[in-house]
């Protein structure tokens, strides 16, 4: 019976992000559990071009593939002080980790509220509550994203559609297996973490699957941290 709840047979779900890191192991966990996955990349669809967005959704729509779960896990971030951020960089960033967001829903929303089911789910980041003092901007687009979730969540809630945010903490990831191999900065990190260590993209894929799926059909404009308790007081 349990089991059962877990099962994506017949559901589509697009994952941006997909061909690696976080993205690669939640689409790799939902073809698993039966669903079929569309898998992204910038070669698929530019985010940070409102309009490849519309031209990629319009081809969607018309393959009859409009997903019944996105999962708006791309996102972009660089590391300058606030006070020297680049404008054109702030614009890109919001365009990305915000924005994209938002017209993905948009998009997704009538087919999900036709069948009375659908799953929005965005990956956040421990920056939402622990802003990295050289990435205070994608800290920022991370917390309006978040924000968004909570907002979304009351309105579509009755109609069969839940809506979260999923946050990770310290992941080995491409976009951070540098720093963490570095024989100072590495260690520190994970000291700080109270399980001392950092996490896998797979460690994402199981809160994914639980928010995609049937099994976490009554949470909904929630935050998950899958952090290894990072953002714990004290």
């Amino acid at each position: 019976m349990f089991k059962e709840k877990f099962d994506l047979s017949g559901k589509t779900a697009l994952v941006t992000g997909s061909t690696r890191g976080i993205g690669k192991a939640i689409g790799d966990a939902f073809e698993e559990y039966g669903a079929k996955v569309i898998r992204h990349n910038t070669k698929v669809c530019d985010l940070s071009d409102p309009a490849a967005i519309e031209v990629f959704f319009d081809a969607l729509e018309r393959g009859g593939s409009l997903p019944d779960i996105l999962v708006a896990n791309a996102s972009i971030q660089a590391k300058v002080p606030w006070t020297q951020f680049p404008m054109d960089e702030a614009r890109k960033e919001l365009q990305v980790n915000f924005l994209a967001t938002l017209r993905m829903f948009q998009r997704c929303y009538p087919k999900m509220k036709r069948q009375g089911w659908g799953r929005l789910i965005v990956l956040g980041s421990v920056n939402e509550r622990r802003p990295h003092p050289d990435m205070c901007v994608y800290a920022a687009t991370k917390s309006a994203q978040e924000n968004l979730v909570r907002g979304i969540a009351r309105q579509v809630a009755a109609e069969g559609i839940t809506v979260n945010n999923l946050s990770p903490g310290v992941f080995y990831t491409d976009r951070n297996k540098e720093c963490l191999a570095d024989p100072v900065y590495g260690p520190k990190v994970t000291a700080a973490i109270p399980m001392h260590r950092y996490a896998m993209p797979e460690d994402a894929a199981g809160a994914a699957l639980l928010l995609a799926s049937d099994a976490g059909s009554y949470i909904t404009g929630a935050t998950i941290m899958v952090d290894g308790g990072l953002c714990l007081p004290g």
